[in-house]
């Protein structure tokens, strides 16, 4: 296949295992249109949001996910996590709960949700999410004003659902909630900010805090990231249980058997990724992930962008 005919192949609902962060090899689960999200945060790594909306669809085909789930499991899948995530807010699919539960049907591996938290305050969203292991919410700032500065949010959320929601579910969820704060110079980092959030993480009682930043590409141009010293500064204030988010590119992962281009071309479109990314989650070297990447290149498919001195490779969509 070449040019479109690879972004026009069959639909895949699953991409990876790749290595995360924070879930070790996660297979993702991407059951949302392409930026279909509550939020327009100004750090998005896929840019901009295409249809801001809190409308729960039913997006995603269950049985078609599921189906294909049970032929890579089949097939002698290796994974830490089973993550639903990917291109758009993932709680906005109407069966989620049906998902998971097809899910736990069919594998042992344990269940991530990679979410915004905006929708929590919905009873309905919070009984699906339950259903999970693992919840990794979001929480960026804890006033209004912060709040709609960083993730432009649809006109029917405020910082206070968001809170409330995230407190509630604590309540009703006996997991594990792993809370990711984004920080993000000039922007939410005063010590005023920092109070306010360490007051909302009161209420929410995460098992676990986790402080990232902007080492990727970002929606609107120019947002900084912090440095490593000032997010352990920071990780100190909020409580022996907040740690920052480790960067994957330098570790090594062992050697997937998908290093098909397809394979390559579902991680870029979900994420842009640096060549020590593409090199760990496929097994591959860094000179193999060079030339598949020069490949895709030439037959225009892929573009590249810098951040902070690194060189990030992006999809291009049509």
């Amino acid at each position: 296949m070449f040019g479109a005919e690879i972004i026009a192949a069959k639909e895949s609902y699953l991409y990876g295992p790749v290595p995360s962060r924070r879930l070790g090899q996660s297979l993702g689960i991407d059951i949302i249109p392409f930026k279909v999200c509550t939020l327009d945060c100004i750090y998005c790594q896929l840019g901009a949001t295409s249809q801001k909306t809190i409308e729960r669809k039913d997006y995603a085909p269950v049985n078609d996910v599921l189906t294909e789930l049970k032929d890579r499991l089949a097939a002698g899948l290796h994974a830490d996590f089973i993550t639903i995530s990917g291109s758009g807010e993932p709680t906005l699919h109407s069966r989620l709960g049906q998902l998971i539960l097809g899910i736990k049907n069919i594998t042992d591996i344990p269940v991530a949700i990679l979410t915004n938290g905006s929708l929590l305050f919905r009873h309905d969203v919070r009984a699906d999410c339950a259903k999970a292991d693992v919840v990794l919410p979001s929480l960026d700032a804890a006033d209004e004003p912060t709040f709609r500065k960083i993730n432009r949010p649809h006109k029917d959320i405020s910082i206070g659902n968001v809170i409330s929601g995230l407190s509630a579910f604590r309540n009703e969820f006996a997991g594990q909630i792993w809370l990711e704060v984004f920080l993000l110079e000039n922007v939410n980092i005063s010590a005023n900010q920092i109070a306010k959030l360490k007051d909302a993480i009161k209420l929410i009682r995460p098992d676990k805090i986790h402080l990232n930043t902007a080492v990727r590409p970002t929606a609107v141009p120019g947002i900084e990231k912090l440095d490593a010293e000032r997010l352990q500064a920071i990780a100190r204030q909020l409580g022996k249980n907040c740690e920052v988010v480790a960067d994957f590119s330098q570790q090594t992962f062992g050697k997937h058997t998908e290093t098909k281009t397809e394979h390559l071309l579902s991680m870029l479109k979900r994420r842009p990724c640096s060549l020590n990314d593409i090199s760990a989650a496929l097994g591959i070297s860094p000179d193999e992930a060079l030339k598949s990447i020069a490949d895709l290149q030439q037959l225009g498919l892929v573009r590249s962008s810098e951040k902070n001195g690194v060189t990030f490779f992006i999809v291009n969509r049509p």
